[in-house]
């Protein structure tokens, strides 16, 4: 019988499962948490805002005529600030959950 294809010489050894690795102890970078993760968006949506704050308070100025931009630059913050508050919403959804839970 004729393999054209290859496939009964190409077999890999059985090899024995290990156990995953913590992070970090592979020599690679550790990975950041869900806190830093979050405490990071939480400073980037507050960057978002002040942006659009400062913005606006220029166009009411004068300093600034570019409508569009501050138009856009507020949007941003918005759709940022409901994406975070929808996680928020999410996590204590989950706390709830994990709250009611019998033991």
């Amino acid at each position: 019988m004729t393999d054209p294809l290859g496939l009964i010489g190409n077999t890999f050894p059985v090899q024995t499962p290990q156990a995953p690795k913590p992070p970090g102890l592979d020599g690679a970078a550790p990975q950041a948490s869900f806190a830093d993760a979050l405490k990071q968006q939480i400073e980037h949506v507050n960057r978002l805002q002040q942006d659009a704050e400062t913005a606006i308070g220029d166009l009411v100025a004068g300093r600034r005529d570019d409508v569009d931009g501050v138009l856009i630059a507020k949007q941003k913050a918005d759709m940022a600030f409901r994406m975070l508050l929808q996680v928020r919403n999410k996590l204590v959804g989950a706390y709830d959950e994990i709250k009611q839970m019998r033991v």
